[in-house]
């Protein structure tokens, strides 16, 4: 579906105190370093030169990746021979002319600079045809590494491993790029989805703005409801595939055909799913396709970001959509699809990280988080001395339900803690998922259950409450010796607390993307709810402004 985007800002073609001959070169030839005298030698010699000087470089502090050893070890595989020639170096120009296929930014690898000197190879100088060979064995180390890991830090812990050098080695090896440039990609599923829909919405972006106008925004209205720009809504929805196209007709009325329609968009869009057309739900009509082209660019990136997870079965949580997934394998469909609550915005948000799930705990205890106990229970109990007994809570260790001064003040210094019993009133509800982390964020089950019909569910104080609890812990027991669907109800069923520890562990990401496939193809743009978009703006557009 979908449209054209704004494409990043480009580097400038400017070498930072470099001499007259650098400057000529393309751009990504200056962003070799430049050399500090004209160079009177042989290609491979000028080569080995420039490889040098980049590795003795400074290291780029937001970059994802230390690149200064990349020219080193592909020009030393070769006795620092020149790679480009003939239909290699074509192939390899047409590669990174399609970066924005990817959504990447074609000038981040200057294609167009570099094409002016990839036609006059053969007839340069030594010294810049040395040039334009390591620039474009440049362009392609950053193009691979930033494909398989992303062009700036991720807000995860640890980064992806990347080592381009392989890749193009093999490829040149294969005489095959383009192999090399798939292996470099995500295996993720919809990673792949969203690139195919990143092409429908750069199509719809394209549009002239007569052929999208803008829908004019009414009260809210419901079905039945005299509307004038009913045209113009029907053909928006029709473009963006939630009204069938014969389903176009002109008319002045808010049919119940249109509402239904509407109620998909909403759906899509993290939109309370009621069928009326109201300012909310205009406004997000009206937002500019190429802004979704820009979203989808955005959550790519962030695919980028996620280990292989090639390894087996995962689940995966998507904080702006407040859904999780549970897979068996990365390129496979999702065999469970469910809604959760995830920590408030601003407040209290879920962090981006990816844990690893070792036990299940059946009727768990909550250990109540230091912040919690400081913010929340101690001031209720020094306001209502019986706190900890309507709450079904005790002190751990001692199992005490009042608090005495010594207990305070104690607890104030976290020298002991509050947790609450396993039972109906149990803010974990039956089960909970450990994946240990130095954050306390785990998902668990809820006796909140009314709050899962919101479409918006940043309600939590970090930790993820999932609303399908069975079928995920039959997922993640169901290669587990005698925990058959009948024996995980049984241990769900209200009874003794008990911790199972799984035989395998298994990987859980927390991810976030305000743009993503669903199970059906449908393209869904919830809602930036921590407003991270824009931080991830800032770091790409510095990204592509330096200079190296």
């Amino acid at each position: 579906m979908p449209m054209k985007t704004e494409i990043y800002r480009s580097r400038p073609s400017v070498l930072r105190g470099g001499n007259a001959l650098l400057r000529r070169c393309c751009a990504l030839a200056a962003l070799l370093l430049a050399a500090q005298c004209a160079w009177a030698g042989s290609v491979p010699d000028r080569i080995r030169s420039l490889a040098s000087e980049y590795a003795q470089a400074s290291r780029t502090a937001a970059s994802p990746y230390d690149e200064r050893v990349w020219l080193e070890r592909f020009y030393g595989a070769r006795d620092y021979a020149p790679a480009w020639t003939g239909t290699d170096a074509a192939q390899a120009y047409s590669l990174l002319s399609k970066a924005e296929e990817h959504g990447l930014a074609a000038q981040d690898y200057d294609p167009r600079a570099l094409a002016v000197r990839m036609r006059a190879h053969g007839t340069v100088a030594a010294d810049e045809a040395a040039d334009q060979d390591a620039a474009l064995t440049l362009a392609l180390l950053r193009y691979l590494a930033d494909l398989h890991a992303g062009r700036v830090r991720s807000d995860f812990a640890a980064a992806r491993v990347v080592d381009p050098v392989k890749l193009l080695q093999q490829g040149l090896a294969d005489r095959n790029l383009a192999a090399s440039v798939e292996a470099a990609e995500p295996r993720l599923a919809v990673y792949q989805r969203l690139k195919a829909a990143l092409a429908e919405y750069r199509k719809l972006a394209a549009l002239p703005s007569a052929a999208v106008p803008a829908i004019p925004s009414p009260r809210a209205i419901e079905a039945g409801a005299a509307y004038a720009g009913a045209p113009e809504l029907a053909a928006r929805l029709a473009l963006l595939g939630d009204l069938a196209p014969e389903a176009v007709a002109p008319g002045s009325t808010y049919s119940a055909e249109l509402a239904q329609a509407v109620k998909r968009f909403q759906e899509r869009h993290g939109l309370d799913p009621d069928g009326k057309l109201g300012r909310q739900t205009v406004a997000a009509l009206n937002v500019p396709l190429s802004a979704r082209v820009r979203q989808i660019e955005l959550s790519m990136e962030r695919l980028r970001w996620l280990p292989d997870l090639s390894g087996g079965p995962f689940i995966a949580v998507n904080l702006p959509s407040f859904r999780l997934w549970a897979f068996k394998a990365a390129g496979a469909a999702p065999v469970l699809a469910t809604r959760v609550i995830v920590g408030k915005a601003v407040r209290t948000q879920t962090p981006l990280f990816i844990g690893t799930l070792r036990y299940i705990e059946f009727n768990p205890y909550w250990n109540v988080p230091p912040s919690i106990l400081r913010g929340e229970i101690l001031p209720a109990v020094l306001k209502d001395p019986n706190y900890l007994v309507k709450h079904d809570m005790e002190v751990a260790g001692s199992g005490a339900q009042t608090v005495d001064a010594a207990t305070l003040a104690a607890l104030r210094a976290g020298k002991m803690r509050v947790r609450q019993r396993p039972g109906p009133k149990n803010a974990l509800g039956g089960i909970k998922f450990g994946l240990p982390n130095t954050m306390n964020i785990y998902l668990h089950s809820t006796p909140a259950r009314a709050l899962f019909a919101r479409s918006r569910r940043d309600f939590s104080h970090g930790c993820i409450r999932v609303e399908d609890t069975v079928t995920l812990a039959n997922f993640v027991l169901g290669d587990q010796a005698g925990w058959t669907p009948e024996v995980v109800a049984t241990a769900m069923a209200p009874g003794p607390n008990r911790t199972v520890q799984l035989k395998a562990s298994m990987p859980v990401v927390i991810f976030y993307a305000t743009a993503i496939i669903d199970v059906d193809g449908r393209p869904l743009f919830p809602d930036d709810v921590y407003r991270l978009d824009g931080a991830l703006e800032r770091s790409l557009a510095a990204r592509s402004a330096r200079s190296l």
